[in-house]
């Protein structure tokens, strides 16, 4: 199948992190279809993002790819089980207003048991696709190294991975675009500004994005001021480089603002800066100081 460079998230649609009038989630939603959005993004952890898209089913447009996960219900409530990816699935469909989905992955794995979510819960995903429930099948994981343990113990169709493919930390693209493509394997990249670290807010707040690291934190305020002094956007500059020098498929952005919206489509296919991005990257935490991954220690 093919998608967008730039997919739709759908967890602030949703009212993940915050109350947003259905009018506006209806709005940002069309306006990223009008855009060229061919890939819609949703869980059932993000709000009532899946009733919401139900709601607006007739207006999604039957060649938009749309995918949905299990797994994840809430901020730290996992169920990876056979039974349960099943229940979610159907789940999910009557509140999408589907007869299947085209994507269905397993959410943020990290947080569960691996060695059982890469054998019983995969079979699982299998046996949904060969149903008929999905069309294709994966994971999604916060670390380098979960990601990696997917794309070599299964055989899903898509990863997609948080916060790796960006201006502070480009290990999405050398560490796992490879074994990816050897494998056959579409790559969704998420977090393009780090979950908000690479935006103007961070020269503002001192702990924003409580999971990122001290390394990480002091990055993004040196890259930011530099952009600023130099009169650019740093969340530009940001979606730019994950969409431009990240090999990757698509990549996430999720706002139910259309300017910021807009700002990551234009972002796509407005060239970088290239001696602007290579003083953003010059100013990156070395690799072990920067990557944050939540989830399980092991």
């Amino acid at each position: 199948m093919t998608v967008s460079q730039v997919a739709y998230g759908t967890s602030p649609f949703g009212q993940l992190f915050g109350p947003v009038p259905f009018e506006q989630a209806r709005a940002a939603l069309l306006r990223a279809l009008e855009l060229g959005v061919t890939f819609i993004d949703t869980s059932p952890y993000y709000g009532d993002a899946e009733e919401r898209l139900g709601r607006l089913s007739n207006s999604i447009p039957d060649d938009v790819i749309v995918g949905t996960k299990a797994g994840r219900y809430g901020f730290d409530e996992f169920d990876f089980t056979p039974e349960r990816i099943r229940s979610s699935v159907d789940e999910s469909l009557r509140r999408l207003r589907r007869d299947h989905v085209d994507i269905l992955q397993l959410h943020d794995i990290d947080f569960g048991d691996l060695d059982r979510i890469l054998t019983d819960s995969y079979d699982e995903l299998v046996r949904l696709r060969d149903a008929g429930k999905c069309r294709a099948i994966g994971m999604t994981c916060y670390s380098v190294a979960a990601t990696r343990r997917v794309l070599l113990e299964t055989d899903v169709d898509v990863v997609l991975n948080f916060a790796h493919g960006t201006l502070l930390d480009d290990s999405l693209d050398t560490a796992l675009a490879p074994l990816a493509r050897d494998r056959g394997v579409g790559v969704m990249n998420a977090a393009a500004v780090a979950l908000g670290l690479l935006t103007p807010r961070v020269l503002e707040s001192s702990d924003l994005v409580p999971m990122a690291t001290p390394g990480s934190r002091a990055a993004a305020r040196s890259m930011a001021a530099c952009a600023r002094d130099q009169g650019a956007s740093i969340s530009m500059l940001a979606n730019q480089y994950a969409m431009q020098q990240i090999d990757c498929d698509t990549t996430l952005i999720g706002t139910t603002k259309l300017s910021h919206l807009e700002e990551a489509v234009a972002a796509a296919e407005t060239p970088i800066d290239a001696a602007l991005a290579r003083e953003l990257v010059g100013l990156r935490a070395p690799i072990r100081e920067n990557q944050w991954n939540p989830g399980r220690p092991e």
